[in-house]
């Protein structure tokens, strides 16, 4: 398919563009079903309660963060191209089986192998996206809300899908719509004439050699504790409210629709900042973002009904807030040539390292309750303000001429 008169020539054309945002939708939202779903799967299966079936999710998470690295690597020497058809086809296929899980390991093998192909989209989708983008900021903050928005559809589809057809149809209907997606991306997406690690390339800012490993270095280890921050409050922000509104309103239905309102309007901060980054220092912007979750989710631990819903709105609007100064970092570092390599290493560690959080939500709520835990991740936000004074100050960058 040709890319019409409103595309830049140099760029992809728009029914990609508009896929590989899909993409990031649908790889947030697999993620998530299981967690939308984890109360229902459990009565399903036999199981007391929700919180002694969720450690049995985090294969998915383990091997989203380790899958990054084989995928980053791949997505550079074989081609991004291919590897995003590996990625829809797989994934949707991956959920599809997950729905004929009997037993609870059944259903940690392939909620694992589903964690694999989604591992493919974030090192090697985004890096696709960037590529040709004229503006990094926009695209990242855009691609960001896109798969924000996709964390709000899994709480409000699966829902859905539960109460009218139970939690099976909740894998099934996504899975066929990534199918059917991998197949229009076939069609439209033109073939690569080389792999990105065989193009002419370069960074847009350089920093001296040791300050770029340092940035790297404090990158990779704040993504780690955002993580945990990003998994824990998606996967455990469903039975959060189910607890909290206790008494106030108790339909799954209504309670994924509220939950789906708090996830679109948090999603709306990351087109925010992709509109900003540019306009600010990369560094104390990024600090704020970070500190600020911290009043929040104070505030969220001690909250019920209605004002926790208010509260947990905050607490999401900046920890999605956050999310896009990683990515806008390796674009603004790193060489095209190695970007998705770069991006699978980091995300490698930092999602391998957070999918404990996945293994101990159920045990950590069941031991310390929700309040103590919001108290936690509260910490948890500080140590990411204490690792991001690391970085180095704009004054070091070099722009390089276009």
């Amino acid at each position: 398919m040709n890319a019409t008169v409103t595309d830049r020539p140099d760029d992809h054309p728009r029914v990609v563009r508009g896929l590989l945002n899909i993409a990031h939708a649908l790889d947030h939202l697999f993620l998530l079903i299981f967690a939308a779903a984890v109360s229902s799967i459990a009565v399903d299966m036999g199981m007391a309660q929700w919180q002694d079936l969720m450690p049995y999710g985090a294969g998915a998470f383990f091997m989203f963060g380790l899958g990054s690295l084989p995928s980053g690597r791949l997505g550079d020497l074989w081609g991004r191209r291919s590897m995003m058809l590996v990625f829809f086809f797989g994934i949707g296929s991956a959920a599809i089986l997950t729905a004929f899980a009997q037993t609870p390991w059944q259903l940690a093998a392939s909620l694992t192998l589903l964690g694999l192909f989604a591992s493919i989209y974030h090192p090697v989708g985004i890096p696709m996206l960037l590529e040709r983008a004229a503006n990094p900021g926009v695209t990242i903050g855009f691609n960001g809300l896109a798969g924000n928005l996709g964390v709000a559809v899994a709480a409000l589809l699966t829902g859905f899908l539960i109460q009218a057809f139970g939690w099976r149809a909740a894998f099934v209907v996504p899975g066929l719509g990534a199918l059917l997606c991998g197949w229009v991306f076939a069609r439209s997406c033109p073939k690569e004439q080389s792999s990105p690690a065989k193009r002419q390339g370069g960074a847009k800012v350089s920093l001296p050699a040791p300050l770029l490993t340092r940035a790297l270095v404090v990158m990779t280890a704040a993504a780690i504790t955002s993580s945990v921050l990003f998994n824990f409050t998606t996967n455990g922000n469903g039975p959060l409210l189910a607890e909290r509104f206790e008494g106030v309103m108790d339909d799954p239905a209504a309670l994924g629709f509220l939950l789906a309102v708090v996830y679109a309007v948090a999603s709306l901060a990351q087109l925010v900042v992709g509109h900003l980054i540019n306009r600010f220092a990369l560094k104390p912007f990024f600090l704020f973002m970070v500190v600020a979750q911290i009043p929040m989710l104070i505030m969220a631990s001690q909250a019920q009904g209605w004002w926790l819903l208010l509260a947990l709105t905050g607490v999401m609007v900046f920890i999605f807030g956050a999310i896009p100064f990683t990515d806008y970092m390796i674009a603004r570092y790193v060489d095209d040539r190695l970007r998705s390599r770069v991006s699978g290493m980091r995300l490698g560690v930092s999602f391998a390292v957070s999918s404990l959080s996945v293994w101990a939500l159920g045990p950590v709520v069941k031991a310390l309750g929700f309040g103590s835990s919001l108290l936690l991740l509260a910490g948890f936000s500080v140590v990411t303000s204490l690792i991001l004074m690391g970085l180095p100050n704009a004054s070091h960058e070099q722009v390089k001429p276009a």
